[in-house]
């Protein structure tokens, strides 16, 4: 990993939700590249994580790998998947990263429905906390922990037309990071977010057409879109204690300056 040193996070455990593909794959990857011990959860399925979370690694990273499914948007998936961590890791947990999540399609604000409502706050929401508050008995063990949640950049935009669901609950993450910074800081625990913008990923494949990603690239000043290995980065930074320790309560932007506050 470019510019991080590979012990930086030796004898760590790191927890990474929505770790089989893109951004979640790139930050899973990245933390075991840097010596850490990996608790990924990889989606309902194993199906994408072969090609993403899995390819090309390094048998002694792969040994320090465990792989989990559970769907978090289920009612109970975050208490679940919690249950299933804390059984892995079997200690402190020193860094929890909160990134599943979906927009679960575009959907006109008029045409929002209970079910899509549910389907939408279920796992962007319901289950970043329930997953968090089962957590944070072992990171207050970790004696120095950090939780780092995925935002977006829809979160402070509003997104585009279709996304009013997601972005609000993005939002939501945006000033619970905040809240959570203040209230867990006695504790020792940092808590940051990384705001990604326009990344090229499955994400966008699948809720955004061509023609729109290649005019938001334009606009963007570094006239690209992004990449997940570009985003990882970014977790590392705020989960480590050497290099972001007295960072704390921030939403990092990480757009290419497509969005400048």
């Amino acid at each position: 990993m470019n510019g991080f040193d590979a012990s930086l996070f030796a004898g760590k455990t790191i927890v990474v939700t929505g770790a089989g593909r893109g951004i979640g794959a790139a930050v899973a990857r990245a933390f075991l590249a840097c010596g850490a011990t990996v608790v990924a959860h990889a989606g309902r399925s194993l199906e994408h994580a072969e090609a993403d979370l899995l390819a090309d690694l390094l048998p002694a990273q792969r040994d320090r790998l465990t792989l989990l499914t559970g769907d978090l948007a289920a009612i109970d998936g975050g208490d679940r998947l919690a249950a299933e961590v804390l059984a892995s890791a079997s200690g402190p947990i020193h860094v929890l990263v909160n990134n599943a999540g979906t927009m679960g399609g575009r959907v006109a604000a008029v045409d929002v429905t209970p079910v899509q409502y549910d389907k939408v706050l279920d796992l962007n929401i319901r289950s970043v906390v329930a997953l968090t508050t089962a957590l944070l008995p072992a990171l207050k063990a970790a004696g120095g922990a950090a939780i780092v949640n995925t935002s977006s950049i829809s979160a402070t935009i509003g997104g585009s037309p279709g996304s009013s669901l997601y972005s609000a609950s993005k939002a939501f993450i945006s000033t619970w990071t905040r809240a959570l910074a203040k209230e867990l800081a006695p504790d020792g625990i940092r808590v940051n977010a990384v705001s990604p913008g326009t990344i090229m990923t499955d994400f966008h494949r699948r809720y955004s057409s061509p023609e729109k990603l290649e005019a938001t690239a334009a606009a963007i000043p570094l006239r690209r879109l992004g990449t997940a290995e570009e985003c990882a980065p970014a977790y590392l930074f705020l989960a480590s204690d050497s290099l972001s320790g007295y960072v704390t309560g921030q939403v990092i932007e990480v757009n290419g300056g497509q969005f400048m506050g």
